[in-house]
């Protein structure tokens, strides 16, 4: 009796395998481990598609007033999506980025027209108001080990009240502004840029998804960022400090809500504390449809810019085309859907 295997017997079975393997992927399988792969072709397909449609339909949509009209609307909301993206990586959410950026906003201007303080100065202590912010959050969350979405719930309404406070529930308008601190409304400021009227709010925004992509990219902080939102046990076996990553994340968050906030003010024109009150929500949808997802370590920070253009681009086309406002709110509704639809169908894939 020979102990030599086989040879058909030992080459068939292997061979069964690799051809089950190689049949198994139809095209619905194959584009599923693409966008998998490319989670941020998603909200790429769905802008580059609207733009096509809306242009078709609606009239002056690819005008240059029009295009830049909608980076303006978006630029408050997307620099305050890539405060939010950074939280919802980590597999987190803050409910709170929006009033932290009206806190601060009225802080801003309370401090440099009511107590005559120099506007830089004011600017600075803003930024650090939203770094203390997110530091608070990041607190309860790391030390006391509460879920972000109780805990920045809770500090919404803290620091929703502090600004009612904070403010008398008083505007400073425009024109105060314009006399006694024009700094605050710079990122207002328009300029012409091949034929588009641009604000330095829209500079802004591309500026902080710039260094985003590059620290998330390019950087040991941003691979650990990843690490902790896809599985905090194996990062933290993997000798990563969860904590402190946490931390920093809350507290650049934090940083950012407090440039939206500048951003705000020249947007609005003036320092009011019911401005931007669906922020909150509004910063979760361009995450969501963005592609990133809300289970945390997967997603490109480039999705969420792209989300608040698709936003943008569905108002302003839905505006043209004379549709009601509260169909486009419903038009949003549903992108939202099927964002996390996509989303949990490209989680699916096991390899």
């Amino acid at each position: 009796m020979s102990d030599t295997p086989d040879p058909v017997v030992a080459r068939n079975p292997s061979e069964a395998v690799a051809s089950f393997d190689h049949h198994s992927r139809g095209l619905l399988d194959r584009v599923q481990h693409f966008l998998h792969r490319y989670p941020t072709m998603v909200p790429v397909i769905v802008l580059v598609l609207s733009v096509a449609a809306f242009g078709l339909i609606a009239p002056n949509f690819f005008s240059a007033f029009n295009l830049s009209l909608i980076l303006q609307q978006v630029a408050v909301v997307g620099t305050l999506a890539a405060a939010q993206s950074l939280v919802v990586l980590t597999a987190g959410i803050d409910l709170s980025v929006g009033a932290v950026m009206v806190m601060v906003s009225v802080i801003m201007g309370r401090l440099s027209v009511e107590f005559g303080i120099p506007v830089p100065i004011s600017i600075l202590v803003g930024v650090a108001v939203g770094a203390a912010t997110g530091a608070l959050n990041g607190t309860l969350v790391t030390r006391l080990k509460l879920p972000p979405f109780i805990t920045t719930l809770g500090t919404w309404n803290i620091f929703l009240a502090l600004n009612y406070y904070l403010s008398n529930r008083e505007t400073i308008r425009s024109q105060t502004l314009d006399t006694e601190a024009p700094l605050l409304k710079f990122f207002g400021e328009r300029f012409t840029l091949g034929g588009a009227v641009l604000t330095y709010g829209v500079v802004l925004m591309l500026i902080v998804f710039a260094v985003l992509w590059y620290a998330l990219n390019q950087t040991a902080w941003g691979r650990r960022v990843y690490a902790v939102g896809d599985d905090p046990e194996s990062a933290a076996l993997a000798g990563i400090q969860t904590k402190r990553v946490l931390m920093s994340v809350y507290v650049v968050s934090g940083v950012i809500c407090a440039l939206a906030a500048w951003s705000s003010i020249g947007r609005v024109g003036s320092v009011s504390p019911t401005s931007f009150f669906e922020a909150n929500l509004e910063s979760i949808t361009a995450v969501v449809i963005g592609g990133i997802s809300l289970f945390g370590g997967r997603g490109s920070i480039m999705g969420p810019l792209i989300g608040a253009l698709i936003v943008g681009v569905f108002n302003s086309g839905l505006r043209l085309a004379g549709v009601d406002v509260l169909w486009q709110l419903f038009a949003t509704g549903w992108l939202i859907i099927v964002a996390v639809a996509i989303d949990q169908w490209i989680r699916k894939i096991s390899s």
